[in-house]
Formats: structure tokens, C-alpha cells, sequence
């Protein structure tokens, strides 16, 4: 008895130490995750690829700051690449990539050929070039162009296939064709015609669902103009079938989008049953994510914008595990600094009494000719890691009638009323036409919705020059009194009336500080006014916005329409070219309640964009401000990390 006894607890033993190792080996492989791999744009710095990571599939934040992890100038023909499709090898472990070898700068014609890439790691890529013309010089040596490859495994043959538009003098429009992989992932075969839609057809990602065991073949149909399936059983035509016949077509869009599309990318979620369906609205500036059970119905699931550092194109993604995410996320990081996901400038921050959340406010930057025209706002409960709460204004819209663009500068007051509850006033300026005016928004919550006054509160200039931008208000803690500050090349202040929306025009005062050059103080816009220990400081930027000596100097005063005395050491935030930080200006004060804490929220120009649009690439970030015994501004050093989380 007491032998059966023993074997039964040793048989229980391993029992229980398989399952456990069984459940490690599990854990390692669950997918936890999502990797999106995408190019940014048709220049060729932005031809390059980029990763993005998302824990839902639908939300994503850039890796490596939005910069790519790929240097297209070292794996491709042309120096550049489009389209990459990335696929998980049957062994779990290998990945491949495939990319459309092109510089679109030459030409929607211009490109031969394509990329293989092979890793194990997702980080390091060996890489082989596909040249058509020299590779298949007796049939395809006059090729225009090789569009979008894509791999697929084919359960039937066992090998990796790859997939693509080809059109040539022969064809009259685009049809997708494919060749065999070999097993090291270095060469393909001949081209054969894999799908004839009988119009052109591009973009093609084919995937498998074992439900109903079928291949479907997602495509572009350019005379469609939408994205269209196809099915069978089996990728390749079987005996007596012609090239193509295969296939069974379904007439119904897949797109739930009726804008411009392209780029159509599938992958099954995490959950093993269900998929994502994501294509490029590429004229309306954002992507659309989809679900689908069946792969025959498909759910709008959400729009993301294509903004700031994160503008991708024609992408693909695979579910990853969590050693993979970690691997990335170390070989890639991206720093908190920014603090606001894309470009953004001008920050307002506040501090909600209501909510007892922080929130900013900014310039939508990213736009040719500053041309941003809505507000987006952000909370925080730390200062370092922010929401994007949605857009709040969009002055474009009926929202602001008297406005048509050029969303600029925003500023907002938090007010309480005499029956305890907020009212939130969100001041701005915009064009109006044939001049930037300054109009204001009133909401009851910090995140709106917010309801525009109806016509512009600021619109002549006190000084008859410059324009009405650039407003910054403040509540005198002493006497509970609101002013207004403004100006473009000149600095305006006056008191506004107790309805926060109109100005007691006969305290409107120019405060411009007087003297001073562009090394130091001389003044250019960005006021910002604040309280401390019995003291008015007044804060403004030097320079102009796409100079990397853009900078914050300031002066005192002892009333809230001055005069201003420009402080001894004037400079309170300047460039850091050791650090590749430059032009940090146009900023907002925060003072931590009930503390002598404060923080100054800027912004500055990306360093990637120095010498190509730096006025309009900025990003928002954020540092501690402290000062000395006498209550002078000790100069901030701007960092790349920024301040610790703020602790409650």
C-alpha cells in the first residue's frame, strides 16, 4: 500500500511539474500585445520604417520617438521603402518582413523591386534586395512598378509565398502576382499572376481563418476606388484551373469609410477569435480600425488621427508577447520628454479645482503655414504622463463662426461662481479673415464641450501693428480681478469685466519691455503672467518660434498692468545644443497648490526637424522652476527626461 501510496504522490509530482512547465512555455508565447510597422510619408526621410506599439490593437503610441528603426538608405535599391508587411513564421520565432523598394520623389512609376528581411529578434533585420529588371531581365525587365509585397504561408505547398502588384507595358493595369520564397527567405521565383480583378488591383494582404478554413485576399480596387475581397481554399490554382480562377470574389466594400482608402492591413486580435481590419484614409488624415468576427461583417470600431510624430502609411501589425514587447520597448524606447503625444506649442496648463486634475491646452502643430485649426486637451494627475481627452474646438467648424483657421496660442481661466460651481473660459486667437483676432469659448467642465462666444473679443491692435495673438489671462490672487495680456512684436494688458468676455477698454495698457536684443530680453510675443510672494512676474519668448534661440526671459512688476522691470538676469529658459534641445519658449507657469512648487510648461523645436520646419515641428515638455532667497527666476535647464512623476 505504502508503494502505491508513493508512486501516486511521485506520479502527482512530475504530473504537477509538467503542467507548470507546460504553463511557462504558455505564458512566454500569449500575446500580449500588438506591433505595428508603417513609413510616415512621401519624402524620403520619411520613407523609412517606423514601429508603433498598442496594448488594444486601436491605440498606439510611436517607438524611438516616432523616428524610424530601419535606415532605408541601407537596405533598399532606391534608398527608400513603402508598404511593410510583417509576418510570423510558423516556427513562432522568425519574422519576415517585406517592403515595396521605392522613392516616390522619382516617380508613382519609378520602382523595380522590392526588400526581403529576415529576424529572430524583431530588431536586428538581415536584408536582401529584389531587383526585377536584373532578376527577371527576360520577362520583367521593363517593369514599372512593384507595389506593396506581402508574405503569406501556404498551408498547401508548406512554403512562404509573396505576393504583389506588378504592371508593365504588357499589362493594361495592375494585377497581382506571386513568387516562392526560399527556405532562407533571400530569393523568390518567377512571377506568376495570382489574382486579375479585371482592373487594377493593388495593396493585397491575404490571411487564413481556420473557421471556415478559407484564404481571404483583401485589395484596392483602383476603379472600385474601395477595398474589396476575394476567397478560396487554395492560394494557388489548382490542376486545370487558369491563373486566378481560384478565387471567388465578393462584390460588398469592406471599408466603412466612403473617403479615399488604401493600404487595407487584417490581423486576428489576441483573443484568437476575432480580427482587426485597419486601412489608410489617406486624404482625410487619419486611419480606421474595424472588427470582424467572421471576416464577412465589419464594425467601425474608431478613426486615428495621422498627427505630429505619429503620421503612419500603409502599415501591417502582428500580436506579440510580453518578452518581445519588453525587447522593444528597451531596444526603442521613447522619452517622457515630450509630454504631449505629435507636435503641439504654445502650452496652457491649469490646475482644476473641480476635477483636481492638470490640463493642457496647445497649438495643433504639424501644419504647413501653421495652419492647425483645432484644439486638442490633455489631463495629467502626475505632469508627466497625459490623455488626450479630444478635440475641444475646432474653429473650422460651425463651432467658431466667425473664424476659418489658424487655431493659435490658447489660454484658460478656471472661475468660481457664487453658487460654488466652475465655469471654464478658453481664450485663443484665429483667423478671421483678413486679420488673426482673439475670440473665447465657455464650458462648465475642463474638457468642454465648450461654446464659442460668437465673435471676437480682441480685434485692433493698441499699438496699430502686429497681430492679436498670443493671449494669456490671470486672476490677481489679491484683489480677485481678471486681466488679459496679448501681442504680436508689442505687449498689451487690460482688466477685463466681471463677464470674462469683454475688456474695460480704458485700462488697455501697452506694457512692451523696453530695450534688450535677441541674445537676451528683446521682447517678441507669449506673455504669461503669475503671483508670488507679493511679486507680478512677467513672462515673454525672445526671438522667433523657428529659431533655436528662441527663449523665455522676464521682468517684475508690482501691479498686474506694470510698469515692468526687466530682471538683472533676464534669460529664464534658453537651448541646450549638448542636449539637441533648441528654440524652448511660448510658455505657462504651474504652481503646485498649497506648495511653493512650480513648474514652467514650453515648448521647443524637434530636433529632427531643425532644418526643415522648425517654427512648425514643436513639442511640448516640462521642467521645474525654482527660485532664490531674493525671489529671483534661477535659470531652468531644460533636461530630455523631465521633472519625477508628481506624488499626491
Amino acid at each position: 500500500m505504502r508503494k502505491i501510496t508513493t508512486y501516486i504522490l511521485r506520479l502527482t509530482l512530475v504530473f504537477s511539474m509538467v503542467i507548470s512547465q507546460w504553463s511557462m512555455v504558455n505564458a512566454q508565447n500569449d500575446k500580449v500585445a500588438y506591433l505595428f510597422t508603417y513609413f510616415t510619408g512621401n519624402a524620403p526621410e520619411q520613407e523609412q520604417i517606423c514601429y508603433a506599439l498598442s496594448d488594444d490593437g486601436y491605440n498606439w503610441t510611436p517607438l524611438n520617438n516616432g523616428r524610424p528603426v530601419l535606415a532605408s538608405d541601407t537596405i533598399a535599391f532606391t534608398g527608400c521603402v513603402r508598404d511593410p508587411h510583417i509576418l510570423r513564421c510558423e516556427d513562432g520565432k522568425t519574422f519576415y518582413m517585406v517592403a515595396t523598394d521605392m522613392k516616390s520623389n522619382l516617380g508613382w512609376s519609378s520602382n523595380r523591386g522590392m526588400v526581403l528581411m529576415k529576424s529572430t529578434d524583431l530588431i536586428h533585420w538581415e536584408h536582401t534586395v529584389i531587383h526585377f529588371p536584373t532578376k527577371f531581365a527576360n520577362t520583367w525587365r521593363n517593369v514599372q512598378r512593384v507595389w506593396a509585397p506581402e508574405t503569406v504561408y501556404d498551408t498547401h505547398s508548406g512554403k512562404y509565398v509573396v505576393f504583389y502588384s506588378l504592371l508593365s507595358p504588357t499589362n493594361r493595369y495592375d494585377k497581382i502576382y506571386y513568387s516562392y520564397a526560399n527556405d532562407d527567405f533571400t530569393d523568390i521565383t518567377e512571377p506568376q499572376l495570382l489574382f486579375d480583378d479585371g482592373k487594377a488591383a493593388i495593396d493585397g494582404d491575404i490571411v487564413y481563418n481556420k473557421a471556415d478554413g478559407l484564404f481571404h485576399l483583401f485589395y484596392k480596387s483602383e476603379a472600385g476606388g474601395g477595398i474589396f475581397q476575394a476567397t478560396t481554399r487554395s492560394i494557388l490554382p489548382a490542376a486545370g484551373q487558369k491563373p486566378g480562377e481560384q478565387w471567388t470574389k465578393i462584390p460588398t466594400r469592406v471599408e466603412v469609410s466612403r473617403t479615399a482608402v488604401e493600404g487595407v492591413g487584417v490581423c486576428q486580435a489576441i483573443d484568437g477569435k476575432s480580427w482587426i481590419v485597419m486601412y489608410d484614409c489617406y486624404s482625410a488624415g487619419h486611419y480606421q480600425f474595424c472588427t470582424s468576427e467572421d471576416l464577412k461583417t465589419f464594425k467601425f470600431v474608431q478613426d486615428t488621427k495621422t498627427q505630429g510624430v505619429f503620421t503612419p502609411r500603409h502599415g501591417t501589425m502582428i500580436p506579440i508577447t510580453q518578452a518581445e514587447k519588453n525587447r522593444l520597448l528597451n531596444a526603442f524606447p521613447s522619452t517622457k520628454q515630450p509630454i504631449l503625444e505629435g507636435f503641439h506649442a504654445d502650452p496652457e496648463v491649469l490646475y482644476s479645482n473641480k476635477t483636481k486634475k492638470y490640463y493642457i491646452y496647445s497649438t495643433t502643430d504639424g501644419f504647413d503655414g501653421w495652419g492647425g485649426y483645432y484644439f486638442q486637451v490633455f489631463s495629467s494627475t502626475n505632469l508627466i504622463d497625459w490623455t488626450n481627452e479630444g478635440t475641444m474646438l475646432d474653429v473650422k467648424s460651425d463651432q467658431v463662426p466667425w473664424a476659418r483657421g489658424n487655431a493659435w496660442a490658447p489660454a484658460i481661466e478656471e472661475v468660481k461662481q457664487k453658487d460654488g460651481t466652475y465655469k471654464y473660459y478658453f481664450y485663443y486667437s484665429a483667423d478671421a479673415g483678413r486679420r488673426k483676432e482673439i475670440g473665447v469659448a465657455i464650458a462648465d467642465d475642463p474638457c468642454g464641450p465648450f461654446v464659442d462666444f460668437g465673435k471676437p473679443i480682441i480685434s485692433e491692435s493698441p499699438v496699430g501693428r502686429g497681430q492679436q495673438i498670443d493671449v494669456d489671462v490671470f486672476t490677481d490672487p489679491k484683489t480677485g480681478k481678471h486681466y488679459i495680456y496679448w501681442g504680436n512684436g508689442y505687449m498689451a494688458g487690460a482688466e477685463l469685466n466681471d463677464d470674462m468676455t469683454s475688456i474695460k477698454q480704458n485700462t488697455i495698457k501697452v506694457l512692451t519691455p523696453q530695450g534688450g536684443t535677441l541674445r537676451d530680453y528683446a521682447y517678441r510675443e507669449g506673455t504669461y503672467v503669475f503671483y508670488r510672494n507679493g511679486t507680478y512676474y512677467f513672462l515673454w519668448s525672445v526671438d522667433d518660434t523657428g529659431s533655436p534661440n528662441y527663449h523665455v526671459a522676464y521682468g517684475t512688476s508690482k501691479n498686474p498692468l506694470g510698469p515692468i522691470t526687466v530682471a538683472e538676469e533676464p534669460i529664464v529658459l534658453q537651448q541646450d545644443p549638448s542636449q539637441q534641445i533648441y528654440g524652448p519658449a511660448h510658455n505657462s507657469v504651474l504652481q503646485i497648490k498649497g506648495k511653493d512648487q512650480w513648474y514652467i510648461v514650453y515648448h521647443r523645436i524637434n530636433k529632427d526637424y531643425l532644418h526643415n520646419g522648425p517654427g512648425i515641428h514643436r513639442e511640448v515638455c516640462i521642467d521645474e522652476m525654482k527660485f532664490d532667497k531674493k525671489g529671483k527666476i534661477i535659470p531652468v535647464k531644460p533636461t530630455i527626461n523631465g521633472p519625477a512623476p508628481l506624488v499626491k
